[in-house]
């Protein structure tokens, strides 16, 4: 186990798979206590045994990542808990149904923007005040590439991930001077259990991607992780305020020769 991020504590959102489960694993295995967070129970509790098989430090907590309560009753546990806060990794998200904006249920629109976006606002919100008593730390928010472009059908998706780029930019500005830095990483096409869902609901959208990738494959969550985990660690000090596109090449644009 390497200790990039020994004694240091930091937390997950979304950590019951995907990106988050694999962010989780490459903190802990780094040395990290690693505070989960997730509206499912039963991906929680996996995520968290497969850190302890590794000899690793979790703690869980199923949260609404949308609900403030929720969150300040959260973030005051990890106060209590471990007493500081070094990195938080706001990665919750849903993708929303498929569909064209005049078809788009405005209940759906809603729901993808509280728990994409208003969650992140409020990660920040109550995250930073307790990495500021420690002296600092690092914030990552988990955008998307639909932050760059546009996918059809994707009204809600598209503008909570281009409102995370925004909220990340203004509260890395906010903190710079207080040793607070605050990343995005955009991930593309990654394999993970709420990417083959969205895929069997928009074929069309599925079959682009895979076409549309320069690298011809998926991106693995590990893949992803390695590029949050990097952006929190001491090697990327002097970074802020940016967001790391992590896609095999898809918004590259151009054609191949």
């Amino acid at each position: 186990m390497s200790s990039l991020f020994s004694n240091k504590v930091v937390t997950v959102t979304g950590a019951g798979s995907g990106i988050g489960r694999a962010i989780a694993l490459g903190l802990a295995r780094d040395g990290a206590t690693v505070h989960l967070a997730d509206r499912d129970a039963d991906g929680l509790t996996q995520t968290a045994e497969l850190i302890r098989a590794e000899d690793g430090r979790a703690f869980t907590t199923e949260l609404d990542v949308a609900s403030e309560l929720q969150v300040v009753g959260w973030i005051e546990q990890i106060g209590s808990t471990s007493g500081r806060l070094d990195a938080a990794f706001n990665n919750a998200g849903i993708t929303g149904p498929a569909k064209r904006i005049e078809d788009y249920p405005l209940e759906d629109f809603q729901r993808v923007i509280a728990v994409n976006l208003q969650s992140v606002f409020l990660g920040m919100k109550y995250q930073i005040p307790l990495i500021k008593r420690n002296g600092g730390g690092s914030i990552v928010n988990t955008a998307s590439i639909a932050a760059l472009t546009g996918p059809g059908g994707m009204s809600a998706y598209a503008a909570s991930k281009h409102g995370v780029q925004g909220l990340t930019r203004v509260v890395a500005m906010e903190n710079a001077a207080h040793g607070i830095r605050v990343n995005a990483i955009a991930p593309g096409w990654t394999e993970t259990p709420m990417v083959a869902a969205n895929s069997q609901q928009n074929p069309a959208f599925a079959a682009l991607a895979q076409n549309a990738i320069p690298a011809k494959r998926g991106g693995k969550p590990e893949e992803i992780a390695a590029a949050a985990i990097w952006l929190a660690s001491d090697a990327a000090s002097y970074v802020t305020g940016h967001m790391l596109t992590v896609d095999g090449g898809m918004t590259i644009g151009g054609f191949e020769l």
